[in-house]
């Protein structure tokens, strides 16, 4: 992609933005930013843009601004059918993501992990595994690290493995992956995406590009994930934790084997007693690693040690204190009601959960049966409270927190010796909070308060 010289507009002034607009800078293009932010919202990104050589639109988007421009790169976060954009889509601008930006100049071969949950876990113990199988690899996208910081250090011989979203996936077009994985696809980002035929066809896209030499590992006991395989131009490879598949990662007589063909044998690659991670939703994730690991040549020693060795991600079901014999779990990223389901299904029972944040246009009712099995209480918290209230009432207890720290505070009150506290809001968290990985820190900052409570009350 030849952009030198060229007038490119980044919109949108998130991590994945500024890293967009720096590289399209270092490239030699004329580079502008918009963001609807203020100036004062946006003052620690500024100094570093102007420095560079770059403008600065704060406040707001001028149709101008965009109408000047060669090419538009768009954040994820910033939604295709923002006014301009469709404006000057009339006009024939090219706009294209940060993830199709990237991929323009990333070099060697990329493992993409997709899905409505278990993206980051997957994707980060893919990096693991691959790193233990001796393969040159880095990690990123939307895990944290925008894949467009990843391309300097990307190599010939390398393996770049990518989380992508939805949002990513919907302005790509030449995007490769050598090795893609779809995870499962349930209800999420309705709000943004419309319906759900939408945001599952974004999901897709992840294997648009591939061919007949490359590899999509599809999920055979999720349904709207298994359909994609009658789409999909590439090798078909499955996962399941139910029954024994044709070619890929499957559970069997509690061991997961990985058979590479039809007509090849199956193996041995570890026990799921030996997986460390808590829920089934996690061995489903450990059999997509381990169906990906191989097929990207990793030997079968390397991916058990690996999965052994591996800690839980941080707001994944992450332990974080026993305070009066009550355990308290944070999943902040539990941002939709399938992956609250996965979190509430990890535990047999005695759970007082927190849910609430900014409603996608979710449909509560759907936790209801599992609520009245496993759950004594919820609290609820954030712009939801009322919704969510109205879709579960009579299935359980509910109390209204209003804030995370009440929530915290009423439900360890509330708890028994041998009970659990769990964050699993089933919400994003932009009514309250600036990310999921903020409001997990607030839970655990208000959790580990109560421990020094506890502490005090027995001096």
């Amino acid at each position: 992609m030849d952009i030198k010289g060229k007038k490119v507009l980044v919109v949108g002034l998130g991590k994945s933005g500024l890293a967009a607009a720096l590289f399209l800078r270092r490239q030699g293009a004329q580079v502008t930013v918009s963001d609807v932010r203020s100036a004062e919202a946006l003052a620690r990104e500024i100094p570093a843009l102007i420095d560079e050589g770059i403008a600065v639109e704060a406040g707001g988007h001028g149709l101008l601004t965009f109408r000047r421009q060669d090419l538009i790169v768009v954040s994820p976060g910033v939604p295709v059918d923002t006014p301009e954009l469709v404006q000057v889509r009339k006009f024939g601008l090219p706009i294209i993501g940060e993830l199709e930006l990237a991929a323009h100049y990333l070099r060697g071969k990329v493992l993409a992990i997709t899905g409505s949950n278990g993206k980051t876990t997957t994707t980060s113990l893919c990096g693991e595994i691959l790193e233990a199988g001796k393969l040159p690899t880095q990690v990123g996208g939307n895990i944290g690290v925008p894949v467009i910081a990843l391309v300097d250090q990307s190599r010939d011989d390398g393996w770049s493995v990518l989380e992508v979203s939805s949002f990513q996936l919907e302005t790509t077009d030449i995007f490769h992956p050598q090795i893609a994985v779809i995870l499962n696809i349930t209800p999420d980002h309705l709000d943004r995406h419309g319906t759900f035929e939408n945001y599952a066809a974004a999901k897709e896209r992840i294997f648009a590009r591939q061919t007949p030499e490359d590899a999509v590992v599809l999920n055979a006991d999720d349904d709207v994930a298994s359909r994609a395989a009658a789409r999909a131009p590439s090798r078909v490879f499955w996962f399941s934790r139910k029954r024994v598949v044709r070619q890929g990662a499957f559970v069997h007589e509690g061991v997961i084997m990985f058979r590479g063909s039809e007509q090849g044998a199956s193996e041995p690659v570890l026990k799921v007693e030996e997986i460390p991670l808590k829920g089934t939703h996690n061995v489903e994730n450990v059999l997509a690693a381990v169906c990906a690991a191989r097929l990207a040549g990793v030997e079968a020693a390397a991916i058990r040690s690996a999965v052994m060795a591996f800690k839980a991600v941080e707001h994944r079901l992450e332990f974080v204190a026993t305070i009066n014999a009550v355990d308290y779990y944070n999943d902040s990223k539990a941002t939709n009601v399938d992956a609250t389901i996965k979190a509430i299904g990890a535990f047999p029972g005695g759970i007082h959960l927190i849910l609430g944040g900014k409603d996608k246009n979710s449909d509560y009712r759907q936790m209801r049966p599992l609520l009245q099995e496993r759950v004594k209480a919820v609290y609820t918290i954030g712009a939801a409270a009322e919704k969510i209230h109205t879709h579960i009432e009579g299935a359980v207890a509910i109390v209204s927190a209003g804030t995370l720290e009440e929530a915290v505070k009423r439900a360890g009150n509330a708890a028994q010796p041998g009970e659990i506290v769990l964050l699993a809001p089933a919400c994003s968290s932009f009514d309250q909070f600036e990310n999921y990985e903020h409001r997990g820190r607030v839970f655990k900052e208000a959790v580990l308060a109560r421990r020094g409570v506890a502490a005090l009350s027995r001096s």
